[in-house]
């Protein structure tokens, strides 16, 4: 973690100054300035109008009783390169056009789909009457999950206990 960390604040931040340095020499201080200014204009557009088009996708998909994995993959890939393109830089902002490339993104989730394992567990106290079991995924937990059928008679369970109304 401290890694990443060190990473994150130290190493790409470093990088980032290098880099605009460098291609202020090139081109000038104001037209770097510009270009900076401008990556983070067009990139907040982009990000607004994927983001919207992404956000109407899985209000779709969920209205038709769909998981939307892969628009809910490109939403976030959509907000990280939100955050990359409003940071000043030229190392992020390719970073972040390249997250609103929806090739790209594809091929990300293609490589995380592989590196991904799938757990899934079998948890909870359950009933032994095994025809009664129904053994459901839930794709957010990440494991499968028990729900048993009471027999008639079985669910009857009386729970005592007091309780006082404070009005």
């Amino acid at each position: 973690m401290f890694k990443v960390l060190f990473l994150l604040f130290i190493v790409i931040p470093i990088a980032e100054i290098a880099l605009l340095l460098q291609v202020s020499d090139v081109i000038g201080g104001f037209a770097t300035l510009a270009l900076v200014i401008l990556t983070a204009v067009l990139g907040a557009r982009l990000v607004k109008q994927q983001g919207l088009g992404a956000y109407a996708n899985v209000q779709q998909q969920m209205a038709q009783g769909q998981l939307p994995a892969s628009d809910l993959f490109a939403g976030i890939c959509v907000i990280i390169a939100g955050v990359l393109l409003m940071t000043p830089g030229i190392m992020t902002d390719v970073l972040g056009f390249m997250l609103l490339t929806p090739a790209i993104r594809q091929k990300l989730a293609k490589a995380l789909l592989q590196r991904a394992t799938v757990q899934v567990q079998s948890g909870g106290m359950f009933n032994q009457h095994s025809a009664q079991q129904e053994q459901q995924f839930d794709p957010f937990a990440g494991r499968t999950s028990a729900h048993v059928q009471p027999e008639r008679g079985e669910g009857n369970t009386t729970l005592e206990g007091e309780f006082k109304r404070k009005d």
